[in-house]
């Protein structure tokens, strides 16, 4: 099952530590020549390479690559009652959530006729990636698309794989979620081939090239959203999941394995971590994710991910070794179960999202919490953040200066384009005063 790192008796220094927290041994950038080949494919020869890597990885070809309005609507009628009721309760948190992250515009004054403004603008197109491998994934287009339609995104491009079980039609379930939220340019594309199409555009079934891309999938997709940042932005580069619980003997070890086997269900390549000064804490949650991990409907799948070298219960003598152990990790879900978890939160500066106490559990956010599931994977929260509003908008300055207060500063500009060498700069505002 799960390995035990014992790190007591021991204070690593940062660069000891970033060598022995448990990772995954996959690299995006070994899967970065296939993605390479697969974007080329697309530029090249547009929706003939679409529909040949969906029948080499999806097992089926769409019979229509662009979703017609008809199945969205279709999808949308066929929502189970309960799903539909839940997708609107989650939509409803996320958009009162989002809206705290669009910021003010600002107006500055400096000096009489001397104004900044600070304005935060939304770029015009996304598109928006929803996984559709092992599991199906409708939050994850509440999670893009609402960030994007409340930062005033005015298009909006979904690409979801097509589904062998359903005709080559996207999921229905995906289909409802998008119709729920208004947007009906879908398109039946998946894997490092969808990103690529995004990102330039495929004329012959009428996708035009976006600006920004965001939302998780698989190394493939990963490594193709690598590959195209420059030509439009990302997000990050979302893979596989994480979960790293800081817990102390308060910590109740049935809560700490379920959450452990919640994330370890999306992948053999999920990482599920549990860091403890508690060694009692520590055999209580490994012989409940025995039976825990035994007994869930994916059992064999946790149980990969569980035995693979990115899952670990780490042993420390301290909540606060533990709490630099998680920075150096930059884990994409942190759980902080302790008995005072605000004080373990003042140690914590890397997450993608922090689930603060026994009751906030990663499915919470995962679901209904209001806040955003897309977040950094691969120790990424370390500089970079999850998926918000201000993912699509971009700050930009408005200068206004009038004739008295730009000849104010006329004198100390030219001074400073003289020592640049650069006296044009100067001369560009002396002409405005020599007549």
């Amino acid at each position: 099952m799960i390995q035990t790192i014992d790190l007591r008796g021991q204070t690593p220094t940062r660069a000891e530590l970033i060598t022995l927290v448990p990772r995954a041994d996959t690299d995006v950038s070994v899967a970065s020549e296939a993605a390479a080949a697969l974007i080329d494919a697309v530029r090249e020869d547009g929706l003939v390479a679409l529909r040949d890597q969906a029948e080499r990885f999806d097992k089926v070809v769409p019979e229509h690559v662009r979703v017609p309005r008809s199945q969205i609507d279709e999808a949308v009628a066929g929502l189970d009652p309960a799903v539909r009721e839940a997708l609107d309760e989650a939509i409803i948190r996320v958009r009162q959530a989002t809206a705290a992250q669009i910021p003010d515009a600002r107006r500055t004054t400096l000096d009489d006729g001397a104004v900044v403004e600070q304005r935060w603008h939304p770029v015009e197109r996304v598109g928006l990636y929803v996984p559709g491998g092992k599991a199906v994934y409708p939050s994850s287009v509440v999670m893009n698309v609402v960030p994007a339609q409340l930062a005033g995104v005015g298009s909006i491009a979904i690409t979801s794989p097509p589904q062998k079980e359903f005709g080559g039609r996207v999921h229905p379930t995906i289909l409802g979620a998008a119709g729920l939220l208004g947007v009906d340019e879908v398109y039946a594309i998946g894997g490092a081939g969808a990103i690529g199409a995004l990102a330039y555009g495929v004329e012959e079934i009428g996708l035009e090239g976006v600006q920004v891309i965001t939302g998780p999938g698989n190394v493939f997709v990963a490594a193709a959203k690598r590959l195209v940042r420059g030509v439009v932005g990302i997000d990050s580069e979302a893979g596989p999941t994480e979960i790293l619980i800081i817990a102390d003997e308060s910590a109740d070890p049935e809560f700490v394995a379920a959450d452990l086997v919640s994330q370890a269900e999306h992948d053999e390549l999920a990482a599920a971590v549990l860091v403890t000064d508690s060694e009692a804490l520590a055999s209580n949650v490994k012989a409940a994710l025995e039976r825990v991990a035994g007994e869930t409907k994916h059992a064999e799948r946790v149980a990969v991910a569980l035995d693979g070298p990115q899952s670990a219960i780490v042993l420390v003598d301290s909540i606060e070794i533990a709490a630099a152990l998680s920075n150096v990790y930059g884990p994409e879900h942190l759980e902080l179960q302790t008995a005072d978890p605000d004080a373990t939160l003042a140690l914590i500066h890397n997450a993608g999202a922090i689930f603060v106490g026994a009751y906030s559990p990663v499915s919470l956010g995962d679901y209904l919490a209001g806040s955003n599931h897309v977040l950094p994977t691969g120790g990424q929260s370390r500089f970079s953040s999850g998926l918000g509003a201000y993912t699509f908008l971009r700050p930009q300055q408005l200068v206004r200066y009038d004739r008295p207060a730009l000849e104010a500063v006329s004198a100390r500009i030219v001074a400073l384009s003289t020592a640049e060498n650069l006296p044009a700069h100067g001369e560009a505002v002396t002409a405005r005063f020599a007549r």
